[in-house]
């Protein structure tokens, strides 16, 4: 027996050992988790964390908390914002952040995933006057350094003969082999949101001769809330989102799996944009004003940003990774202009909303894809216009929003969801989609299976019901048409992804999960003896089975085990498997810590297994493995008061069937990788 995994079962062992106490086992980190298995857009990924982590450092007051910040809060639907204010309007002053339990509606898994980003102070006033002497004596400045970096060699940062270079320029990184990062933030209240970002990626040059400016990437931004009519001001770096998404929505994820209660999204006030993902944001200025039932937004962004460009210099796609460590990366930097400007006319009367949006942009480049069969209605041109009118209303149990909208070619997109509440316990969801192959709208990011808001016709169904107290069930059914070629795909094809999630909780203190995911696609497929290729049909299916206890001294230990199972059509089945041991602790002294092991075996890519490990915090860092191997990861974080702590995380990941890791300039030359990670942060 591999010596690794007689230390796993050990662990597992010990694990189911011990005492119970009582503690949240809901966690919005879990979320994130499954954006991740998704596949989402990374970049959605990081704001999102960033701003869920903002909301818990900063948790909102039940007893001043308004309808409007609670319809704003991503982890909340629109019913259960609307059932908590009316909670909260009913039986202010609430004593503590428990009561949130008697809220009609709201199950036991909402309730103790929210229950972080909420507090309960005393009732008062809201101010009217921003008081500079009252900024200065209340507001929270906030300093966050991060390091990063792989101890283990890789390619790019090797030494090269200067022949060799001439040649081959991009063989080697300008920078250093190490991440970094600064952040200032101050917040006074609700009122203001100020700070900036610094940021470089390992192989970014930093303070070099012929790089003086320091990190590669800065930002800035200013948020004010309640001036007289402006309700929001944003100046700086900032995200918006409009209706569904149809026509602009740089903001918050949907994910199939987490709730279909959350599958209808709501337009919303400018947000700061404070992570270090250097792209899907604006840098401008925006400002919502509110008139009677009318809220009125309207945004102007110019900026910067990195393209791929064509020998006649047009724009054949976007570079959104950040990434500027080669003189080739670096030649892409902030090659091409973007401006955009837009805006959303909002009516809102009891439980009716209504919404018009337009946004349009320019490039200071001919957007020219390369032409190819599957990207035949794309965009091709410098600029477009995008319109949309979207909907919603309430009854008692029941929702139904939407959003319709047009391109400036004539091309018409339409969501429209419905959410029925039969009982307590009961919950249907419906959501339909049509995206012609037509319709262009480069910032629209909507509920999807192909990932953009083009050539895709879909119908989500969702439940959520509890048979019993203890025991809960999420699932939904996604069947999925693409009418016109997709990269990779030949022909039209089909999707269908099924999911099914039971939680049974054991007491307070522990609880047992299983899941199943099923997702059926269609990709080009190579004939090994033949020069030739078709169009074949593939299957993946994902089971997991977790088993969480706490223990009363503050420790918790968090067993799983995950399979994967591919299988395309008239080719051998490709299967992984993964078992792995989280051990936390979270006791009342001021170090915490986590240590996770998972043992992986996985035949291919398509049968890869996601390692969910806690990070740093404002560090997401979720990879997936396949190969023979193990993953082992220590995390700790000491508290030296309540202003100042520290993080550290040490990562390691050692293959048994492979003598190199990554590929070109990430080669690793061995079997094993290591990674350190550090975050300091200092709250005056």
């Amino acid at each position: 027996m591999k010596p690794c995994l007689r230390i796993l079962l050990l662990v597992l062992f010990f694990g189911f050992t011990g005492m119970a106490r009582s503690q949240q086992h809901e966690d919005w980190r879990e979320f994130m988790e499954q954006l991740a298995e998704e596949e989402m857009n990374e970049t959605a990924i990081e704001n999102m964390h960033e701003e869920l982590l903002q909301l818990e450092n900063n948790p909102m007051n039940l007893n001043m908390v308004s309808r409007e910040q609670l319809e704003n809060f991503p982890l909340l639907s629109i019913e259960e914002a609307d059932a908590i204010f009316r909670f909260l309007e009913r039986n202010r002053p609430l004593y503590t952040v428990f009561e949130l339990r008697n809220v009609p509606l709201l199950n036991i898994k909402t309730v103790e995933m929210i229950l972080p980003f909420f507090h309960v102070g005393e009732m008062g006033k809201r101010e009217t006057r921003l008081q500079a002497t009252d900024m200065l004596k209340y507001g929270r400045q906030e300093v966050q350094f991060r390091f990063d970096k792989t101890l283990t060699p890789r390619a790019g940062y090797g030494e090269f003969p200067d022949s060799i270079l001439e040649r081959y320029p991009n063989r080697k990184y300008r920078g250093e082999d190490f991440y970094t990062s600064l952040r200032y933030s101050f917040r006074y209240r609700d009122r203001i949101q100020m700070g900036f970002t610094a940021e470089k990626d390992a192989g970014e040059p930093f303070f070099q001769p012929d790089y003086p400016k320091g990190y590669d990437h800065y930002g800035a931004h200013l948020i004010i809330h309640d001036i007289g009519r402006l309700t929001t001001v944003a100046l700086g770096d900032y995200r918006l989102s409009f209706g569904q998404g149809l026509v602009l929505n740089n903001d918050f994820m949907i994910s199939k799996s987490w709730s279909s209660a959350n599958i209808a999204r709501r337009t919303l006030p400018p947000k700061r944009h404070f992570s270090t993902a250097e792209n899907g944001f604006f840098r401008g200025a925006a400002a919502v004003a509110e008139l009677g039932n009318f809220s009125v937004t309207g945004f102007y962004s110019d900026k910067r940003i990195d393209a791929n460009l064509s020998d006649e210099g047009d724009i054949t796609s976007f570079k959104v990774d950040g990434l500027h460590r080669t003189p080739l990366e670096i030649e892409k930097k902030k090659n091409t202009r973007e401006q955009v400007a837009g805006g959303n006319i909002n009516f809102r009367k009891d439980r009716l909303q209504l919404g018009i949006s337009g946004i349009f942009h320019r490039y200071d480049k001919m957007y020219n894809p390369t032409l190819r069969d599957y990207n035949l209605y794309s965009l091709r041109d410098s600029s477009n216009l995008n319109a949309s009118i979207d909907y919603s209303f309430q009854f008692p149990g029941l929702i139904f929003a939407g959003e319709t909208a047009i391109a400036r070619n004539g091309a018409v997109a339409t969501l429209n969801t419905l959410r029925y509440r039969f009982s307590g316990n009961l919950s249907f969801s419906l959501l339909h989609r049509h995206y012609p192959i037509s319709y262009n709208a480069l910032y629209a990011q909507a509920f999807s299976e192909g990932g953009n808001v083009q050539n895709e016709q879909g119908l989500y169904v969702g439940a959520e019901f509890s048979p019993f107290s203890k025991f809960s069930v999420t699932a939904y059914a996604d069947f999925v048409r693409f009418p016109w070629l997709k990269y990779g795909i030949d022909t039209p094809s089909n999707a269908v992804d099924l999911y099914l999630l039971g939680t049974y909780t054991l007491s307070r203190q522990s609880f047992l999960e299983a899941r199943y995911k099923y997702k059926q696609k269609e990709k080009n497929t190579a004939w090994p003896d033949e020069n030739s290729r078709s169009v074949l049909p593939y299957a993946t299916h994902k089971f997991r089975f977790r088993y969480s206890l706490d223990l009363r001294s503050g420790w918790n230990f968090q067993t799983t085990a995950d399979r994967a199972h591919y299988k395309e059509k008239h080719f051998p089945a490709e299967n992984g498997f993964m078992l792995s041991q989280n051990i936390g602790y979270r006791g009342r002294g001021p170090l915490t810590g986590d240590a996770y092991l998972a043992w992986f075996n996985a035949d291919t890519y398509d049968a890869r297994l996601y390692s969910y490990e806690r990070n740093p915090l404002n560090t997401f860092h979720m990879p997936s493995f396949y190969g023979k191997g193990y993953r082992l990861a220590f995390s700790a974080k000491y508290a030296v008061n309540g202003n100042l702590s520290f993080s550290v995380k040490f990562g390691h990941t050692r293959y048994f069937n492979r003598d190199t890791i990554g590929t070109g300039t990430e080669l690793i030359d061995g079997n094993n990788r290591t990674d350190i990670f550090t975050y300091i942060r200092w709250v005056f």
